[in-house]
């Protein structure tokens, strides 16, 4: 089997067809999901208006995991890893517990969703920007905490500890359950009865990104909960050769690709600040080093005249409407 650096196989020894495609599978994932929700990072970051707005920086603390998630994918899906008790090469849950930090921020985001349509006084009194972020640090606190823990005791322990975290997890996805069950209740009852202005706009948006983002996660990590619980439950459930042919680990996995996406097309003023902050620089560089690469050298006035209309054209594409 070939090896990287003589130490960890690759996940796939290229024997069959399907190994080609389940290794340039992992290599685009790992590469889009990074760029996706890695873009999303910096739109938010650099926008000092979704900044100051308590949803974005749930959307910044989930797209900051999404981002490693991928980057993750480059060694779990590109090498032979499984993790576990006992585990092959693995990286003691650090790397999938990126999706854990997720289940946690979605269910504080639910919850600041509901007391902001709610409780809208009270959300405006206490539920400040400077608590938002201390809740988004304390689901990366305490999901490492636990790793740590697990990570120094006996391993009969640390089995046991991850036993008793699928309970928990499982008391977790039932709240998100009714919690989304909820919002969608809100969402279609008590918002139309609000005056039309931007404030119920901005909770529309912010409700049914929120929404839409949990159902698409709870469908896409849930066959691999259930895995989980039912190899804990009666030692049978699938097993799989590693991460990378784990097709419950790969759809929770793809959350990183789908949530983003989400995220983008479900707020405008953050598909603006994405483009502004990102894409646009992007394109703009390419298209300017395609058109002075096809630029041909001309005689007097001609020349000068197409450098003009270049910089002119330039200047259209720097243009805030063309966003």
């Amino acid at each position: 089997m070939l090896t990287f650096n003589l130490t960890v196989p690759l996940s796939v020894d290229f024997s069959r067809p399907e190994d080609y495609l389940i290794f340039l599978f992992h290599i685009l994932f790992a590469t889009g999901s990074a760029l996706l929700a890695g873009s999303v990072v910096i739109g938010i970051m650099s926008t000092r208006a979704l900044r100051s707005q308590n949803c974005f920086i749930f959307m910044l603390n989930t797209s900051i995991s999404d981002t490693l998630t991928g980057c993750s994918d480059f060694y779990l899906g590109l090498f032979d890893v499984q993790e576990g008790y006992p585990s092959r090469n693995g990286t003691y849950y650090i790397l999938p517990s990126f999706l854990g930090v997720n289940v946690l921020t979605f269910v504080f985001a639910q919850f600041d969703r509901y007391l902001a349509v709610c409780h809208p006084f009270f959300y405006k009194r206490y539920i400040t920007r400077g608590v938002v972020i201390g809740v988004c640090a304390l689901c990366w606190i305490y999901t490492y905490s636990i790793l740590t823990v697990q990570s120094v005791v006996p391993v009969a322990f640390a089995a046991q500890m991850n036993a008793f975290g699928v309970i928990v997890l499982q008391v977790i996805v039932a709240v998100k359950v009714l919690m989304t069950i909820k919002l969608y209740m809100i969402t279609r009852y008590q918002l139309g009865r609000e005056a039309p202005g931007s404030d119920k706009d901005s909770k529309k948006e912010s409700l049914r990104i929120i929404v839409f983002v949990v159902i698409c996660f709870l469908i896409l990590w849930a066959p691999s909960f259930v895995n989980i619980s039912v190899k804990y439950v009666t030692k049978n459930g699938l097993r799989f050769k590693n991460e990378a042919t784990n097709l419950f680990a790969i759809m929770a996995r793809f959350n990183a690709l789908s949530t983003p996406a989400l995220y983008i097309w479900g707020s405008p003023a953050l598909r603006a600040a994405v483009w502004n902050s990102v894409w646009s620089k992007v394109f703009k560089r390419r298209k300017t080093r395609v058109d002075y690469g096809h630029m041909k050298p001309r005689k007097g006035g001609e020349r000068i005249q197409s450098i003009t209309e270049h910089q002119r054209n330039m200047s259209i594409e720097d243009s805030p409407t063309i966003c």
